[in-house]
């Protein structure tokens, strides 16, 4: 088998999406996509009363996705997160929220290249494991390949570890994040043009991504390809991730037993008071496009939120679809 770089398909990071039970649910799919946290501030990390770097073993290889632009505090925080076990430290300079602006962090960044440049530099300075960037293409008016390449160039030159570009632009102002993964047009082409005149930079790329197909002639032409939305809306896609993509074509688990693994998980999850629907909202997408699918989500959403509510709850979803021979 050929080895690959688990950074060849990756899961993006989402915010209220990509929690730790998501990272597990998904892991029993796919041995080697790589997956992320949820952007993790610096501020909620170094000041914050909960444990923001809390994860699981089984969630490697994983990546977490800091949010913040002062390079010192940035640097901190890649110690803990090295200290704890992480594989590898990435940089938000694509998110277009509001709330990421008035911390002066994500896309709004892209119009900093040299504080770009800085951050990365002093997280590498200060931890031996990589350091990548996710970003746009460009934003607001700022969308010229001259003004992406002025980027990259401090990144290239700093020693950044790979780089994931989104191939849209942000609007920062006018356009809603919902918005902004759809309305800005898709330019793959741009993304291709910068391995080309940068061939020494791995480069992944994100945005608009649907079928496995589609990732095989992305990576003809880059290093890498991360999924978002659709492997949310249709997880069992990563069933196929590790056979198609990373030559490893052991026996696959269906859907059904991906979900009796989870189990064990859930009664864990369960006895630390983590409410039912925590774990199963991203599991309502496991069944899509088989008989009893609508039945399952019904099922889960209207009784996983309740007092009480274990495993006899998913297992009593899962028997309203068929577990018959069917074709993944």
């Amino acid at each position: 088998m050929t080895h690959y770089p688990s950074a060849r398909f990756s899961v993006a990071p989402m915010l209220d999406w990509t929690d730790r039970h998501c990272r597990y649910f998904h892991r029993l799919m796919s041995r080697h996509a790589q997956l992320y946290t949820e952007m993790v501030t610096t501020g909620a990390i170094l000041y914050g009363k909960g444990d923001y770097l809390s994860f699981s073993e089984p969630e490697h290889p994983l990546v977490l996705q800091l949010g913040g632009s002062d390079p010192s505090a940035l640097a901190a925080c890649a110690v803990l997160a090295e200290q704890r076990g992480y594989g590898e430290i990435n940089l938000n300079v694509g998110c277009p929220s509001d709330r990421v602006q008035n911390g002066m962090f994500g896309a709004c960044l892209m119009a900093e290249p040299q504080r770009v440049a800085d951050s990365i530099a002093a997280m590498k300075a200060a931890v031996a494991i990589p350091v990548t960037v996710k970003t746009r293409i460009g934003i607001d008016e700022q969308d010229s390949y001259e003004f992406l390449c002025t980027l990259v160039d401090g990144l290239a030159e700093v020693g950044v570890d790979a780089l994931i570009v989104h191939a849209r632009k942000a609007w920062l102002k006018g356009l809603s994040p919902k918005q902004n993964r759809d309305v800005p047009p898709l330019d793959y082409e741009r993304v291709y043009q910068l391995k080309r005149d940068y061939p020494n930079l791995t480069i992944a790329i994100n945005g608009g991504i649907k079928t496995l197909d589609d990732a095989k002639l992305h990576l003809a032409q880059l290093d890498g390809v991360m999924l978002g939305r659709e492997v949310y809306q249709n997880p069992y896609i990563l069933a196929q991730v590790d056979g198609e993509l990373f030559g490893d074509r052991y026996e696959v688990p269906s859907r059904h037993e991906v979900i009796r693994q989870l189990l064990p998980y859930i009664e864990q999850q369960l006895s630390q008071n983590t409410y039912l629907g925590n774990v199963t909202r991203h599991t309502l997408g496991i069944f899509q496009g088989l008989p009893g699918a609508r039945a399952w989500r019904r099922h889960l959403s209207e009784n996983a939120h309740k007092p009480g509510a274990g495993p006899e709850v998913v297992e009593a979803a899962m028997s309203k679809v068929p577990e018959f021979c069917y074709i993944d």
